[in-house]
C-alpha cells in the first residue's frame, strides 16, 4: 500500500465526539480500499498526528495526504499542522507529504453545510391562500 491520508482533526475528551469523524474514515475506506484511511487528532484523543504518520510510514505508504477535517484555517491549521508535518518529513524523508486545504474551506463542502442549515431551520413555506378573504372595510 503506498498512498495513505490522514484525517486530522482536533480532537476532544467526550469519545463520542469523534464519531461523525469516524464515519467519514469508513467512507473513504469503502470507496478506496488499497489506500490507507487513518484518524489523527491534535488533542485529548490518540493517535496524534506524529504517531499516525510514522504508523503508516512503517507500513510502506509513501505518500501520504493529511487532510485538516477543520472548517476553517485558523491557528492550528496554519501554524501547528505545518509544523507537524515537516517533522514527519524530517523522520521519513523517503514518504511525500502533502498538506491538504482545511476541509471547511473546500466550496462543495460549504455548499452542503449551507443545504443542511436549510433543511434544518428553513422557515416554514407560507400557506398558499387560493381565494383572497374580503374584510368589510378592506379592498
Amino acid at each position: 500500500m503506498s498512498d495513505a491520508i490522514i484525517l486530522f482533526a482536533h480532537g476532544a475528551r467526550d469519545p463520542a465526539w469523534a464519531g461523525p469523524f469516524e464515519a467519514v474514515a469508513a467512507t473513504l475506506r469503502a470507496r478506496a480500499p488499497g489506500v490507507a484511511v487513518q484518524l489523527a487528532f491534535l488533542e485529548f484523543m490518540s493517535p496524534n498526528l506524529p504517531d499516525a504518520g510514522d504508523a503508516l510510514a512503517a507500513q510502506g505508504c509513501t505518500r501520504v495526504t493529511v487532510v485538516p477535517l477543520f472548517l476553517g484555517a485558523g491557528g492550528h491549521v496554519r501554524k501547528d499542522l505545518p509544523t507537524l508535518v515537516e517533522t514527519l518529513r524530517q523522520r521519513h524523508p523517503t514518504v511525500q507529504w502533502q498538506l491538504a486545504p482545511a476541509i471547511g474551506e473546500v466550496e462543495s463542502v460549504t455548499r452542503a453545510m449551507a443545504e443542511a442549515a436549510w433543511a434544518l431551520a428553513a422557515p416554514a413555506s407560507p400557506p398558499i391562500i387560493a381565494h383572497p378573504i374580503h374584510l368589510p372595510g378592506h379592498p
